[in-house]
């Protein structure tokens, strides 16, 4: 079993994945769009204007993979009551990515030490995803 995370952005999705891809360094796998869906969706499900947005998305972060899409329902887009947790190798990478998640963001603990890791902090990015950034003990 795998537990894979799938992010539901709010008509912003082709923008969290590129600034993914340039502060993780991401690569992006499968991708597609309402409109080039090989079934027609069933009427009023995709908002007008929605036919360009994303349907569906892979990225790839090292071995770990997350799924994204713009969600046409506009329900799932507040990202609530959990973080996503990034270990990295060592604090100058620590620093690397979490000044990178951090432009347009709020910072809720700046990357210090702590009983339980040589460098930890937390944010949410500009598109209100929580992150844990953490250098493991």
């Amino acid at each position: 079993m795998q537990i894979q995370p799938y992010l539901f952005f709010d008509g912003r999705c082709e923008e969290a994945v590129e600034f993914y891809k340039k502060a993780l360094g991401a690569k992006q796998g499968r991708f597609m769009r309402y409109q080039d869906s090989p079934e027609a969706p069933p009427p009023g499900m995709v908002p007008p204007g929605y036919e360009n947005k994303v349907m569906y998305t892979e990225l790839s972060v090292g071995e770990n993979q997350l799924m994204a899409c713009d969600d046409c329902t506009r329900k799932n887009t507040a990202f609530q009551g959990f973080s996503l947790s990034l270990s990295v190798a060592d604090e100058a990478q620590a620093r690397r990515v979490f000044t990178a998640l951090a432009p347009g963001g709020h910072v809720g603990m700046p990357l210090a030490k702590t009983f339980f890791s040589p460098c930890f902090g937390m944010l949410k990015d500009r598109f209100d995803v929580s992150w844990m950034v953490i250098v493991p003990a």
